[in-house]
């Protein structure tokens, strides 16, 4: 990161540094002590001319320093600490009957509004008020496909009374309740099919993005997954537009998870659980792993590492919603919807790439800063590929 980013880029890294910025991802390094940090260490701040910055603690390593013992950034649960305010916010907003406002759900945390919004959009993609609504409409699908009558449906949904139903139902199911109870979910998808290195893939979206992402050996048998998955959406083939989507999918595959998938708008469908560990998994760098047990306690249900398990197993949304990055408690690789070959490959991939980008940067140290340095020979040398802003 440090060799390959721009002055600007570098910059905007530091001032992280200087905030102490909780969120920030990256980690940073000081010559003067051979220790590298998170951007949250509350350790005295180092002279700017001894820092360089990290894409990952691998990278730092690689180039011999040292985590700290303050901050732990070696620690891949570290990366997911910053989800427990936000999973006591989600958990506060699943279990009251009536929205809380951002005052209580920051106060429920112990933090300031503003940060506690931005921390929460961070990490689910969704406002709070948004996520409610994904909660509602999750409890009422579910209660009138499973209740016999209206009626019924309406009090197991949590409703007061069949006017409060009424008044919400249209917005929350985007359509009449007796329609939806029809089977008519009216939800449009299109899809389109190509190849990459993995093998063939799949890639199906609806007007909020990205709802499936599939890999396998046979295009027609991902058509049948996905035809499984929404047995009631009306499929149909890509536009131009979906076979450019499709492009920059095989792209960010290739990236190995990479910079290029998150722009990607997602839409994640699945129950309040599944979305947070889907959400989660986006919060894992690429580069390291975490046990399932690990995640499960990172979202404040640690008997649930079977739970989280099985949530992973149904990731619709593969590489862009890593769940590859997830192993067993010894460390060993667990089973892969898209196959165990796969899942080995792109964490071989990951920590590869993360190798030759910090060969990179160990010549660029080497050399000295009066020569000039061409990034793109000193990559091709290690094996890699460099990415500019006109890609």
């Amino acid at each position: 990161m440090n060799g390959l980013a721009d002055h600007a880029e570098s910059e905007s890294l530091w001032a992280a540094v200087v905030e102490r910025d909780p969120t920030a991802t990256f980690v940073y390094s000081v010559a003067s002590t051979g220790i590298y940090c998170r951007p949250r260490c509350p350790a005295r701040r180092p002279l700017r001319d001894n820092v360089a910055f990290h894409a990952t603690a691998a990278e730092a390593e690689r180039l011999g320093f040292r985590p700290c013992k303050r901050c732990r950034p070696g620690d891949a649960l570290a990366e997911l600490a910053a989800l427990a305010p936000v999973v006591a916010m989600c958990e506060l907003i699943e279990r009251r009957s009536a929205a809380p406002s951002l005052a209580e759900l920051a106060a429920h945390v112990g933090l300031s509004p503003a940060y506690a919004h931005r921390r929460f959009v961070q990490t689910m993609g969704l406002t709070p008020k948004q996520y409610r609504a994904a909660s509602d409409r999750q409890r009422v699908s579910r209660a009138m496909l499973k209740e016999e009558t209206m009626t019924r449906a309406i009090y197991a949904a949590g409703f007061s009374s069949p006017a409060r139903f009424y008044e919400r139902v249209d917005g929350l199911l985007g359509m009449p309740a007796r329609d939806y109870r029809r089977g008519a979910q009216g939800l449009t998808i299109e899809h389109a099919l190509g190849a990459c290195t993995l093998g063939a893939v799949l890639v199906a979206y609806t007007e909020r993005g990205v709802c499936s992402v599939l890999l396998g050996d046979d295009p027609e048998r991902l058509v049948q997954d996905l035809r499984a998955r929404f047995p009631r959406a009306s499929i149909g083939r890509a536009s131009v537009e979906g076979d450019q989507l499709l492009a920059q999918v095989i792209a960010a595959i290739e990236d190995d998870g990479g910079g290029l998938g998150r722009a990607l708008p997602l839409d994640l469908r699945g129950t309040v659980f599944q979305e947070r560990v889907w959400r989660a998994l986006g919060q894992i760098s690429r580069g390291n792993t975490v046990t399932y047990r690990e995640l499960a306690t990172a979202l404040g249900a640690p008997t649930s590492a079977r739970a989280v398990a099985r949530a992973c197993a149904d990731n619709p949304i593969a590489v862009l919603v890593p769940c590859h990055r997830v192993v067993r408690g010894d460390g060993s690789l667990a089973g892969y919807r898209w196959g165990i070959e796969r899942k080995r490959e792109l964490l071989r991939r990951e920590s590869k790439r993360g190798e030759d980008e910090a060969a990179v940067r160990q010549e660029r140290a080497e050399r000295s800063h009066d020569e000039p340095v061409d990034d793109l020979a000193m990559l091709a040398r290690a094996g890699g590929k460099v990415h500019s802003g006109e890609e």
